[in-house]
């Protein structure tokens, strides 16, 4: 009887790869991935005036409904679409392209899209707009005009003739046609019951990734929402997430028609915390997936399928520590804060221990110490004094020059040396968004790199002796900016810190504007001079809903420039080396640091701050 099975399931995984080759409309020995052309891909959208905070990500697939042939009905694909698509936060292009049987076609694709993207404005009509776009843009570089005939007639060749299609698909395949060869020339587009056969050279409507402004903040969380909508960000698009009510199926007859069950994939029940039965055919049919329910069910059981969902365990979530605190959040449409936009939740960690500092970091850590206990004690050079040891040269050849120019302004013309005490304060703030789960190489992941960081990083300052506090974040959209309160600026730095540190994990997602001005807020009634916000990142900024693309960029940027009006200076850290494509913009040009090898940053971060507090 086993066997048998095994035969059935090997039959039917061979039957499944040849119909699905069968049934692919594509070219996949001419494949061209978006991650190969990504940075190049950028240059040249922002080149031809697109906006510098948009980046070029990859999109997820949307229904379409399409004429499927007989075998890609058997095969049950074609159903979804990648397509490109742009709006003013996003410029979302397919993860790969198949469509051309050359590759060299394929990468021109890519780059013809982005140079559309670039040109576009809003969408109201599908047609007409990417007709005005396409003729704009043959019209401002028309050098461009052989690299779209060559992409035009490769991909007519390719098209369904319209003499096989029904009346109104037939006229809408003909004006498409018209509109690609000559752009402007149609302005009506018949009316069908289907989408017409894919038109890559096109713009698609852009996709609603989260709408903030839906509903307050306390009343979308409520049994039954939608908790997050979908976000394509490279080849991992999340799934939406449904709160449903627990339906174990136990109670109750349910009475059906067969006819009316039209897919199997309609519906599912995932019960993330109670299936403990293992369904080896469960991952792939998640993965077909739009939207996946979940019970409340709270019990612990074993699971075998992991999936990548919108909506966090209860049950191994953080402690609260009081009420949210709500925060305003920059809108760059509107050129505007919204006031109290933003829910920021002050969090410990569950369940953490005091721990020593481990062994593999002592023999650094002694000698880092001993290069900060130098900065308590070593006296400094104070300069334009009006008595002193020396002369201080730069302030002589100032006042012979200002001499010169007839203004002398007053000021001492010596240096003396002298024991100062060191005046500040430093906020650490740490990104612990679920990016720091990615591995750095075989043995450990970016999340295990920054906590060696902050240990080390308060091993100098204890040492030192500096006012310092340490905190992470993550968030789960703007309902949930979760501060993890890692040492407060009142607390020691013990055993009990260095717990908190190695027990550190990895969260949600990155609202970057909404940490920074609670990390501002509590640095700015600090009794010091200088004030110091150092965050530790490994990307852009990311959430759920629209905050990612331009709108992500301006509130961070927002919340950077607000910094420094309250005396904050606020510096970027990042192991991110496409980072300087967008940290400029957002911290400035001598705000912002790459760390190019990650497994450096522990090492790299006590010697930035020795440099920016000296």
């Amino acid at each position: 009887m086993g066997i048998g099975v095994e035969v059935e399931e090997w039959a039917g995984e061979i039957w499944h790869k040849f119909i699905t080759r069968r049934a692919d409309p594509g070219f996949p020995e001419a494949q061209v991935d978006l991650e190969d052309m990504q940075r190049s891909l950028a240059v040249l959208f922002r080149a031809l005036g697109g906006a510098s905070g948009v980046a070029v990500e990859a999109s997820s697939a949307r229904k379409m409904v399409l004429r499927r042939s007989l075998v890609q009905q058997i095969a049950g694909s074609s159903l979804q679409l990648a397509v490109a698509w742009a709006d003013a936060e996003n410029l979302r292009l397919p993860a790969s392209l198949a469509v051309y049987p050359d590759q060299e076609l394929n990468r021109d694709l890519y780059r013809w899209l982005a140079l559309l993207a670039a040109t576009s404005d809003k969408m109201c009509h599908w047609g007409r707009d990417n007709q005005r776009w396409t003729q704009n843009l043959l019209q401002q570089y028309p050098a461009m005009r052989p690299r779209y005939q060559r992409l035009l007639q490769a991909h007519l060749a390719l098209r369904p003739n319209p003499n096989t299609l029904k009346n109104n698909e037939a006229a809408l395949e003909r004006a498409l046609r018209q509109a690609l060869l000559e752009p402007g020339s149609v302005v009506d587009f018949p009316v069908t019951e289907r989408a017409p056969f894919p038109l890559p050279l096109w713009l698609y409507p852009a996709e609603r990734l989260g709408d903030p402004q839906k509903s307050d903040l306390e009343s979308e969380d409520d049994e039954g929402d939608v908790i997050g909508a979908a976000q394509g960000e490279g080849r991992d698009v999340r799934k939406q997430a449904k709160r449903v009510a627990d339906n174990s199926g136990k109670e109750g007859l349910l009475l059906f028609r067969l006819e009316n069950l039209f897919s199997w994939s309609e519906h599912i029940d995932v019960d993330r915390c109670g299936d403990d039965n293992e369904d080896l055919d469960a991952a792939r049919v998640a993965d077909d997936l739009d939207e996946i329910a979940l019970s409340r069910k709270r019990k612990r059981k074993g699971g075998g399928l992991k999936l990548h969902l919108d909506l966090p365990p209860a049950d191994v979530d953080d402690i609260p520590l009081g009420e949210g605190i709500k925060l305003p959040e920059w809108d760059f449409r509107k050129n505007a804060l919204q006031a109290d936009f933003v829910n920021v939740q002050m969090m410990q960690p569950r369940d953490q221990e005091a721990a020593p500092l481990p062994l593999r970091l002592s023999q650094l850590a002694r000698r880092i110490r001993r290069q900060f206990e130098n900065l308590r004690s070593e006296p400094r050079w104070l300069h334009q004094q009006a008595q002193g040891d020396e002369l201080d040269l730069q302030a002589c050849l100032d006042f012979h020059v200002e001499r010169q120019c007839g203004q002398v302004a007053e000021r001492g013309l010596f240096m003396e040396k002298r024991q100062q005490q060191r005046d500040l304060s430093c906020l650490l703030l740490a990104d612990l968004s679920m990016s720091t789960d990615a591995h750095i190489n075989d043995e450990r992941r970016v999340i295990d790199v920054v906590a060696d960081s902050m240990l080390l990083f308060g091993e100098a300052l204890s040492a030192v002796g500096d006012d310092f506090a340490l905190y992470g974040f993550s968030s789960l959209r703007r309902h949930q900016v979760r501060m993890q309160e890692i040492k407060r600026f009142d607390q020691r730095y013990a055993d009990g810190v260095r717990g908190t540190i190695q027990g550190l994990k990895p969260g949600y997602y990155t609202r970057m504007g909404a940490a920074i001005r609670q990390a501002t807020a509590l640095l700015k009634d600090r009794p010091h001079k200088r004030r110091v916000l150092l965050l530790v990142t490994d990307g852009k900024p990311n959430d759920l809903d629209l905050y990612e693309g331009r709108y992500g960029v301006e509130d961070t940027r927002q919340a950077v420039l607000e910094a420094q009006k309250m005396g904050v200076i606020p510096f970027c850290i990042t192991i991110d080396k496409e980072a300087a494509d967008y940290l400029p913009y957002m911290f400035g040009a001598n705000g912002y640091t790459v760390i190019r090898e990650p497994e450096h940053l522990p090492t790299r971060l006590p010697q930035l701050y020795r440099q920016l507090t000296q």
